[in-house]
């Protein structure tokens, strides 16, 4: 059985001896870029602690959980395309450092990396992890889609928002938990129990980053605050404000998002000062311990595996719950 961090090591130090070169420089210079730096690879991290938790091993599941890491990574240059996004872990995006005609080429190019190390996975469990790795990239694309639906729609619900951020964020989660659990061959059950823990965790996961932007510090956090209400995105937080505001208060805060794009640090004051009239923070954060402690119950009580197996995953679970970046 590992620890958390033997893991993290035996992950930290199998990225750094991967070559992510080629030619022409300007495609591969980004992924090297965005690949060797320090984010919390969260996601292998789940992949690896999963196929340890069925006694898998964690050497064969190494290269799926590296896929998920660079398919990730992806996403999150292609994101930052769409929101236009200047930092990234402290440090300027892609589309910021070499634009965005650079980063769709080159965040294309890590999607068929992340298949094609997928396809180097053993053959016994070949095909299962590339239909998971395949179901959860058209999932997040889906996730992606509605979330920029939103941005133009004055009638999104909370129920629609929470199925946004399922599938834009939460099922990654979810799938590299069941990806270590196929390579480990944990029976079907045991596959949907963690990964339901997975989207579960996942989902609180994304309101703590709705709680961060608006609250963290930017030292810490590695990107200024405010971004999703600069970008007018209708996070939980917006729309829980506006079903508790009233009169004036609703009033503002659809006039605040119906401003053109753009930093504006007064805007940005108002919709926090109306946020703290209502107590967003405070309800949110009830929320994400709500999900938190329905993912817990369920590792603890669906899944029949040693317990002291379970403590490490819940461990890192705890961990991720505390964050504060």
């Amino acid at each position: 059985m590992y620890t958390i961090d033997e893991i993290q090591k035996l992950i930290n130090d199998y990225i750094d001896n991967q070559k992510f070169e080629g030619e022409p420089k300007e495609l591969y210079a980004p992924i090297e870029y965005i690949l060797r730096q320090s984010g919390k690879r969260l996601r292998p991290t789940l992949c690896l602690l999963a196929c340890d938790l069925f006694g898998g091993n964690i050497e064969e599941c190494m290269v799926p959980a590296v896929a998920a890491e660079i398919f990730h990574n992806f996403t999150l240059v292609h994101d930052d395309i769409m929101d236009q996004a200047p930092l990234r872990r402290g440090m300027e995006t892609i589309y910021k450092k070499w634009g965005s005609d650079v980063a769709i080429l080159s965040g294309d190019t890590m999607l068929i990396k992340a298949f094609q190390y997928v396809l180097n996975t053993d053959n016994k469990y070949r095909y299962e992890v590339f239909a998971e790795l395949c179901k959860v990239a058209l999932e997040v694309c889906e996730g992606q889609q509605l979330d920029l639906n939103f941005e133009t729609r004055d009638d999104v619900t909370l129920k629609e928002y929470l199925e946004m951020i399922r599938l834009k964020t939460a099922v990654l989660l979810g799938s590299v938990l069941k990806i270590g659990a196929i390579v480990a061959g944990a029976d079907k059950k045991s596959q949907d129990v963690i990964y339901e823990f997975g989207v579960e965790i996942g989902m609180a996961f994304q309101l703590q980053d709705d709680i961060l932007d608006c609250y963290a510090d930017v030292d810490v956090f590695g990107k200024m605050i405010g971004g999703d209400i600069s970008d007018n995105k209708k996070t939980y937080l917006y729309l829980y404000a506006l079903d508790m505001a009233i009169d004036e208060d609703e009033k503002e805060l659809r006039k605040l998002f119906k401003m053109p794009k753009g930093r504006d640090e007064e805007k940005i004051k108002k919709v926090l000062e109306i946020y703290d009239r209502y107590a967003v923070k405070h309800e949110v954060m009830a929320e994400i311990e709500e999900m938190f402690d329905c993912a817990i119950m369920r590792l603890v009580t669906e899944l029949d595996v040693d317990a002291e197996r379970k403590n490490v995953l819940l461990d890192y679970a705890k961990y991720l719950y505390n964050r504060n970046k």
